[in-house]
């Protein structure tokens, strides 16, 4: 594995690293150095995860060994409830704990998976659920509170068979959580030796270099006390796919208590005093903990609530009633519910939760389920415990009280009663993070691949990030295609805003639009709409109706359905892992064009899901993913943060309502974006078919790898044609590998020969694209630059050229020639491929980067030429396919194509036409032919340098020409640096030849290395 040493730290990778992956690792590394926190943004697909591991574990092990077998007389686990926290002292070390934390159990298997791949074997542990963990026969069967509740009840009663031992064995097993594991593992383990999964990790965690977790086990209070084993102020806290974090916190420290739920709470009060009746007249025992007085009180607080709340006037159903935060205190003095009386109320809910678990225990043949019923009760000390938070009312600032009118159930509707839900809404997120300020952790590192705007979202948080980056992505141009698609295919505009969505014009140019996608685009295809409403409203509108132009009377569902099997997203969470399973099996149907998945902005689909290579090659989002301004939660946090805005001074950063609620949409958009280029390997389209999203203000909150790449198309046959080139060109590279084997090694040097670059287009101060050719997808000159395996001339990490501005490489070979000449511009249908079709195409093709001119890094230096086949007058190569009801059919070219690569292909588009139409004689082919001469080409010269140096130093070589185009480096050194490798014996002709390379006005440097370096070279 290489390893790199990166701000002093010596890191092992499993892969040749990219660069943005060497300035990730950086600031992984800056920000756990330098005790601060950390905002780091980059795409998926860069090896995000595996870096964020590989640098945080490479950190850990500058204090000293991990805390592994070969070190277990530092762990000592005593595991008994009573002696619990006294195990954790005895635990604890002086080494930082890593807690690294993700949204979901999968997201964390995926990261214990990557942490497999690495070279590191920290000491770990990773936390779930009972749902997750449980391998008794009747609790794994419950979920949520009831499950919980039962558990706690068999603990207690030492009726589990599964707890017990756990003690005993993890004396035994100090080799737990040597090598990686995943809950699976956990589990299938748990129930080889009868013991409970759960309750190892619990104990398992207490001495960890790292620890794996949800996000809740950090930022739920109750949860956190539970962690007792970890030193805050020794710790380093990572939340990986933190995008939703900001709103995973304000729900967090939020509540809502709906009418339904107090009713069902006053009910449980009224059982407790039942049972402790009962319990009294049995036992004849005066325990205080059983008083019924102290549950007819809670009873008669809680009616007395309700009561309060319906009595809340509420002059409009729509706006509610609503009050500054701290008017909280205000409603609950009036019930006599102050900080003092809450805690005693907590205290009585508490008993009340044993109360009902143990009550229910006395009826003959009574189960796990009735053991495991839900408290209800937990939840009014749960909002207490919110409200009263730390003793003070500070907090409430940031808060909203709100009353508002539910919807209405048929039962309270028959009984007149009003449905309401009393809310308490947290608008600072920052309430979460601040505490892990005052435990006083270390660093905490947010990451994602979809954080843009980092700005807004670090002002959410409240908290301050020194370190930040937004990485570009690690593939080439030509793997992605983005377009804004401003109208369809007969100039109907596209904008799903409120007053256009229901328009029928609308709902059909978008169908039609969307027929045209599902045609031209392979396997997968992903179609996102702003809400659920806008994807019923359309596709009920596209199973009943087709369009005027339309020959076949078929609908516009029955058109995109002859393309791809259609799935649509249900509402219903228990009915999506069915739906998946459906789009995977028809993705995999070979008898079948693919799949076509509508889906919803801030859904499922759009979150967390991988649909790599085949399974999404191209995703369409519909429109912007407003949330609805009438919403009271969403107007309420305009309302605050422009209120918070006009509270602060003119010169701080401030984050207004209006600016929040579009970046919330931005943010749902590059996340649905987010689903197509998984992997370096990868290639997709991203369509975004709304014209607002031509406007640059909405550009500039596209994720930041994705906006160099974004082109606006006018006409939507220009989209048409260039998507389909796209993927005709992809559909070639597929089949790339399996013609490679079949070529010869003769083959492949004729085809690197006839693309080798003309004398008058490669001046001498020029080079073709220097980077070797390569197939692994990690190798980037910046590796070379920083392994401590290879020697390099570059010292320090200001130097590093940035992921986004290195050169790309050139791919040189029989495959790529004949890719261009048959594959970018013939229709499949019309000129069938042809064994021995290559000797009849005859052309040169050039890839010119000028590294040493003085113009700006922003112009394209690379140049694509081609010689024509034939002298005869080339013709206009129409569109290959129809667009589908295109009214306007004279846009033959794309207003911008090539314009971003300085690519001249006009005519070797008809010389490949006319090489199909007719045979064209030798004669042709030798007048239109430009000569070549080897010995002054610029290739030539890079084949010697190839043969000439050995691997290391070629690569070394290649990163000193990407820091000469890129302008990382002062020329004198550099080139001294170049004078150094071709100074050896037998390389004085490389040495003469690269002063042709240079730049006139630097040739009395060169010329001065030269007389040197010249005289110590054995000619």
């Amino acid at each position: 594995m290489p390893t790199y040493k990166i701000r002093g730290v010596d890191v092992d990778f499993p892969f040749d690293a990219y660069d943005c992956q060497i300035v990730y690792m950086e600031k992984v590394i800056r920000s756990l150095q330098e005790g601060c926190n950390a905002l780091l943004e980059s795409p998926t697909g860069t090896g995000k995860t595996l870096c964020l591991l590989c640098a945080t574990l490479a950190w850990r092990k500058t204090f000293g060994d991990f805390l592994t077998s070969a070190n277990e007389e530092r762990s000592n686990f005593s595991l008994s409830h009573s002696s619990g926290s006294q195990s954790a002292e005895n635990g604890q070390t002086n080494y930082p704990a890593i807690i690294y934390t993700s949204r979901t159990h999968s997201q964390l298997k995926q990261v214990i998976r990557e942490l497999k791949t690495s070279n590191y074997r920290p000491k770990m542990a990773v936390l779930g659920s009972r749902e997750q963990m449980c391998i008794h026969d009747e609790v794994r069967l419950l979920r949520g509170r009831a499950q919980n509740n039962a558990c706690h009840y068999l603990c207690k009663k030492r009726l589990c068979p599964h707890q017990p031992g756990v003690s005993e064995y993890m004396k035994k097993h100090h080799e737990l959580g040597n090598e990686p594991f995943d809950i699976e593992d956990l589990v299938n383990t748990g129930r080889t030796m009868g013991l409970c999964p759960y309750y190892i990790s619990r104990e398992l965690h207490k001495v960890v270099d790292i620890l794996f977790a949800p996000y809740n086990y950090l930022i739920d209070p109750g949860n956190r006390r539970s962690l007792s084993g970890i030193q805050w102020n020794n710790a380093v806290l990572i939340f990986d796919e933190a995008h939703n974090l900001e709103s995973i916190c304000a729900d967090a420290a939020s509540f809502d208590l709906p009418s339904g739920y107090l009713t069902a709470c006053i009910s449980e009060a009224k059982q407790c005093v039942d049972l402790c009746i009962k319990r009294r007249v049995i036992e004849k025992s005066a325990d205080k903990e059983f008083d019924p007085e102290n549950y007819a009180i809670l009873r008669a607080l809680l009616l007395k609530l309700e009561t309060r709340i319906a009595e809340v006037a509420i002059e409009s159903r729509e706006l509610g009633f609503t009050r500054p935060g701290d008017y909280i205190y205000e409603f609950l003095s009036d019930l006599n519910i102050t900080y003092e009386t809450a805690n005693m109320l907590i205290d009585t809910i508490d008993n009340a939760a044993l109360l009902l678990e143990e009550g229910n225990t006395s009826g003959a043949g009574t189960g796990i389920k009735m053991k495991g019923a839900v408290c209800r009760l937990e939840s009014i000390r749960n909002m207490l415990n919110i409200i009263f938070r730390d003793g003070g009312k500070d907090h409430a600032k940031f808060y909203r009280f709100h009353v508002q009118e539910s919807q209405l159930s048929i039962t309270d509707s028959l009984k007149g009663k009003v449905s309401r839900t009393l809310s308490w809404w947290c608008f600072n997120p920052g309430l979460a993070m601040q505490q892990f300020e005052r435990l006083g952790v270390c660093s905490i590192i947010l990451t994602s691949g979809t954080l843009s705007p980092l700005d807004s979202f670090a002002l959410e948080l409240n908290l301050e990030f020194p370190v930040r980056l937004e990485n570009p992505h690690v593939i080439t141009p030509n793997q992605v295609w983005v377009g804004v698609v401003p109208s369809g295919p007969s100039s109907q505009p596209f904008n799903s805003s409120y007053k256009n969505r229901d328009s029928l014009e609308y709902k059909q140019e978008l169908g039609n639009s969307i027929v045209n996608f599902a045609r031209i685009v392979p396997d997968g295809l992903l179609v996102f709409f702003p809400s659920y409403y806008m994807m019923d409203q359309c596709i009920e509108c596209w199973k009943d109706m087709g369009h005027a132009s339309s020959s076949d009377f078929s609908t516009i569902w029955e058109r995109i359905s002859k393309y791809k099997q259609p799935i649509i997203e249900p509402k219903q969470s228990s009915l999506f892992p069915r739906a998946i399973e459906d789009f995977e099996s028809k993705i995999r149907d070979n008898t079948t064009s693919g799949a076509i998945f509508f889906a919803v902005c801030r859904g499922k689909v759009s979150e967390g899901l991988d649909f790599a290579d085949r399974a999404g090659r191209a995703v369409v989002v519909t429109g912007l993913p407003f949330s609805t301004k009438t919403d009271p939660k969403v107007r309420l946090k305009r309302d605050y943060l422009d209120h918070y805005a006009t509270s602060q001074k003119k010169q701080s950063k401030v984050l207004t309502g209006e600016e929040w609620y579009v970046q919330q949409a931005a943010r749902a958009v590059n996340q649905a974006v987010g689903r197509v280029i998984r992997h370096c390997h990868d290639y997709g389209a991203i369509v975004f078919c709304d014209e607002r999203f031509a406007q640059q203000n909405w550009q500039c909150q596209m994720s930041y790898w994705l906006r160099p790449h974004i082109k606006c198309y006018p006409k939507f046959g220009d989209v048409v044609f260039t998507l389909t080139r796209f993927f005709r060109d992809k559909d070639f590279c597929d089949l790339k590998p399996k013609l490679a084997k079949s070529c010869t090694k003769e083959q492949m040097f004729v085809a690197e020969k006839s693309l080798m670059p003309l004398e008058k287009t490669l001046s001498l101060k020029s080079i073709t694209s220097l980077a070797p050719n390569t197939e692994h997808c990690s190798r980037k000159s910046l590796s070379s630059v920083l392994s401590t395996n290879t020697s390099s001339g570059f010292d320090h990490l200001g130097q590093i050229v940035p992921a986004n501005r290195s050169s790309v490489s050139n791919e040189l070979g029989f495959c790529s020639t004949l890719q261009r000449s048959v594959n970018h511009f013939c229709h499949k249908k019309r000129l069938p491929f042809k064994e021995g079709i290559s000797k009849n195409i005859q052309y040169q093709d050039t890839v010119v980067i000028d590294l040493a001119n003085d113009t700006s890094s922003s112009e394209q230096a690379c140049e694509v030429a081609f010689a024509a086949t034939s002298a005869k007058r080339p013709k206009t190569l129409e569109p290959v396919d129809n667009v589908e009801c295109q009214k306007d059919t004279d846009s033959k070219w794309p207003a911008d194509f090539g314009s971003s690569t300085s690519v001249r292909l006009t005519q070797h588009v008809h010389a490949v036409k006319e090489t199909f139409q007719q045979p064209t004689s030798h004669k042709e082919k030798h007048n239109t032919s430009i000569p070549c001469t080897d010995k002054t080409s610029g290739s030539a010269f890079l084949m010697q340098v190839q043969e000439k140096l050995t691997v290391a130093e070629y690569k070394e070589f290649v990163g000193f020409m990407k820091a000469l185009k890129s302008k990382t480096m002062k020329i004198t050194p550099l080139l001294e640096s170049i004078a150094k490798l071709f100074s050896s014996p037998g390389r004085f002709s490389l040495l003469e030849r690269f002063k042709d390379f240079v730049p006139a006005k630097y040739h009395p440097i060169y010329e001065q290395l030269l007389r040197v370096h010249g005289t110590n070279n054995d000619v």
